[in-house]
């Protein structure tokens, strides 16, 4: 149930090749400096377009064909930024971080330790923090993916504590000290959601604005509703 192929579609060549042989989809994340660093080779490689005003380290970095770095951007390698992504002004990507094709980091929006599948878009004032969102996802403006507990205390060796999970009516340790969300391919969330660390969503969900999701696994084809109330008086004079 908690597998890749549970959440996305791995017929592309890059997209598979991005997961491995993994056993649980949450499994990639600790990959990312190890894939990264495979996939670079210590290189620096710019093909697409570095905007006057955007920002690259001095780390190794992939800018593919086609790619957009807008002024303001900052790239802090190793990261891998595929064909055809834009990085919009003010976004800032941070080390371990993988793009394929056609994905967007959008204005003033962040991404930590993260892998975005082709056409995954986190287009205004996202942060996206240790997490992996699938093909044709988008994020609404606002968006937050939390990847570390407020209440996650540290372990006897003075290190924080993993994060665990309920999953399958029963709690599993993922073994990641930060982890933020799994989203599957063509999920869709709504503007100024909270998905808290260790949630997990089904391809094709729907998350309303402004929800807050708390940990745990959320099947494919929902709709996840958010209830509230309001009411209108009369201005006084």
């Amino acid at each position: 149930m908690f597998r890749p192929e549970d959440f996305f579609d791995l017929s592309r060549p890059d997209v598979r090749a991005a997961f491995g042989s993994v056993d649980t989809v949450w499994e990639v994340l600790a990959r990312l400096p190890t894939l990264t660093s495979e996939m670079l080779a210590g290189k620096r490689i710019i093909k697409g377009e570095v905007m006057p005003g955007a920002v690259i380290d001095d780390g190794p970095v992939f800018i593919g064909a086609g790619a957009c770095l807008e002024p303001g951007a900052y790239v802090k390698g190793p990261a891998w930024i595929g064909p055809g992504v834009t990085i919009r002004h003010g976004a800032y990507v941070r080390e371990h971080c993988i793009l394929l094709e056609g994905s967007v980091l959008g204005h003033a929006s962040e991404v930590k330790g993260s892998l975005f599948l082709p056409e995954a878009k986190a287009p205004h004032f996202a942060y996206v923090g240790d997490s992996v969102l699938g093909q044709r996802v988008n994020l609404g403006a606002g968006t937050k993916i939390s990847n570390l507990p407020v209440t996650s205390g540290v372990d006897a060796n003075g290190r924080r504590r993993t994060i665990v999970v309920p999953l399958d009516g029963r709690m599993v340790d993922t073994g990641l000290r930060k982890f933020g969300a799994v989203l599957g391919d063509d999920v869709q969330i709504g503007c100024n959601a909270v998905l808290n660390p260790g949630t997990l969503i089904g391809p094709r969900s729907m998350v309303y604005p402004a929800a807050v999701l708390g940990k745990g696994y959320y099947p494919q084809d929902l709709m996840i509703k958010l209830r509230q109330s309001t009411e209108t008086a009369p201005l006084r004079p």
